[in-house]
């Protein structure tokens, strides 16, 4: 129901008033403005009517279709919550940054509202007669305000100069950084700005400025891969590489092992871009380029700063590739990521950087590939016949499937049928055997890895959707990547 109702008309309500008077708008003019409710009552419209300046018409609608649109309409942060039930501090500090913003298109308001819903980042969008901005949450764009045209580029001026970026300049792409610590909230945020027909559209990453304790028992390796990883990266030395595309999770499981690996008797480096998190007892250097401080010429400066461990955000290039390659040389433990398909194709793409493969046999020691997937809400999953599901035609399954689950819908989840997301992982140890194949260039690897009993990404993927905590359609993009 709500996919049909403009954002515009939504906002002529905050969600506060919404819920308390039982009503979703659903169209709207100058002196009018049309609600469904499951309580059509006068004396509730006149006094809702005389707090926003207009008549209200109610059109009757199911108490329990009601609630449910309201939960998709004016989504409510904190998740588990029940909308209508006591919420905590959190949940109320969001509803008050929206009516905030809705009002005056405030910036703090804003960037408290989607941290208060576990945002990862927010799009700023400027069209021909409206400009759109919409929430990242659990990996999804969710449309969350249309604003005027005219009250967009005063908006994108406040976030400009936070960010110390040029507001003069609208021609070229911009990047900063901005901090904020309000509402007993403290976090960076990645701005970046680029032109567009209709002008600037602005995103933001919001960044936790403080430590956040994750445990790498919860990032949903399987027993199996998480001993591989663990005896991996607790070498003295070597490189543990992570591979997978933008936003699948590698930063976390990188973040996750050094909270392991750190102690008083080791010197842990990091440099990052952008450093994601701060942790205690490690130093973390930011990515600098404009002034020369890149992934390579920093990890030059590391090797004089007696490292036990280094970890680089990400193997761009050649150079910082034969760095990495030297400082395992050397003794050391360096973590990474690669963006590659597969934890075998790190193999393929460093070789075709210009690695040579005597090296990487040397001094690779593992090699891991990630993804993310949401899984599906416990309270409204839905059971279906496996018979139904349609699977990539070149995914061959590893045994029959017995039982499959497809999203519900409930205010748990907010009607989206997912709540939370999972890592799916791949893991493969360097040997002997493998070694060899690496020195002697030779890229297929299908048999072997089978043999020695590696599990790979979609298997493990389909074994999420065979023990119900995702669904087809979260798994598929990785079911196709089998070979």
């Amino acid at each position: 129901m709500t996919e049909n109702i403009a954002p515009e008309i939504l906002q002529q309500l905050s969600a506060t008033q919404a819920w308390h008077y039982g009503v979703l708008p659903f169209r709207s003019d100058e002196h009018n403005l049309w609600v469904y409710a499951a309580d059509t009552s006068a004396d509730r419209q006149e006094e809702l009517g005389f707090l926003l300046g207009k008549t209200i018409h109610a059109e009757w609608l199911d108490a329990d279709a009601l609630r449910q649109a309201l939960t998709q309409a004016y989504r409510k942060p904190a998740h588990g919550q029940v909308p209508g039930a006591n919420h905590s501090t959190d949940a109320a500090a969001a509803r008050v940054a929206s009516a905030e913003f809705r009002k005056n298109y405030h910036l703090d308001a804003l960037l408290l509202e989607a941290k208060q819903h576990n945002a990862s980042d927010i799009h700023l969008e400027p069209f021909e007669r409206f400009c759109r901005i919409r929430f990242r949450i659990d990996g999804v764009l969710i449309e969350r305000y249309q604003m005027p045209t005219q009250e967009y580029p005063a908006l994108v001026n406040k976030i400009k100069i936070r960010a110390n970026l040029d507001i003069a300049e609208k021609r070229l792409p911009q990047d900063g950084r901005i901090f904020v610590q309000e509402g007993g909230q403290k976090f960076d945020i990645r701005v970046s700005s680029l032109p567009t027909l209709h002008g600037e559209k602005i995103v933001l990453r919001l960044l936790s400025g403080s430590e956040t304790r994750i445990d790498i028992q919860s990032l949903g390796f399987i027993p199996q891969d998480l001993e591989r990883y663990l005896q991996g990266v607790s070498r003295p030395n070597g490189m543990v590489l992570i591979s997978g595309p933008t936003g699948s999770g590698k930063t976390t499981t990188l973040y996750a092992t050094l909270q392991l690996l750190n102690s008083k008797e080791r010197n842990i480096l990091t440099i990052e871009d952008p450093i994601e998190y701060t942790l205690e007892g490690i130093n973390q250097v930011q990515l600098r380029e404009l002034i020369g401080l890149d992934f390579a010429s920093a990890m030059r400066t590391f090797l004089r700063q007696d490292p036990d461990i280094i970890m680089v955000g990400e193997v761009r290039d050649v150079n910082t590739a034969n760095m990495a390659i030297r400082a395992s040389l050397t003794g050391h433990l360096v973590l990474s990521t690669i963006h590659t398909n597969s934890a075998w194709g790190i193999v393929a793409r460093l070789i075709d950087m210009g690695v040579p493969g005597y090296l990487l046999a040397d001094t690779l020691n593992t090699a891991v590939a990630q993804r993310l997937v949401r899984r599906l809400c416990p309270q409204c999953k839905v059971p279906v016949e496996p018979s139904q599901l349609a699977f990539p035609t070149q995914f061959k399954l590893p045994h029959p499937l017995e039982q499959a689950f497809e999203p519900g819908g409930c205010e748990h989840c907010y009607f989206t049928g997912y709540r939370g997301r999972q890592a799916v992982y791949e893991v493969i140890p360097m040997d002997d055997t493998l070694s060899t194949m690496i020195k002697e260039i030779k890229l297929d690897a299908r048999q072997v890895l089978r043999e020695k009993g590696i599990v790979s990404l979609p298997e493990n993927a389909f074994s999420l959707l065979a023990t119900g905590q995702t669904s087809l359609r979260e798994v598929y993009p990785i079911l196709m990547t089998q070979h």
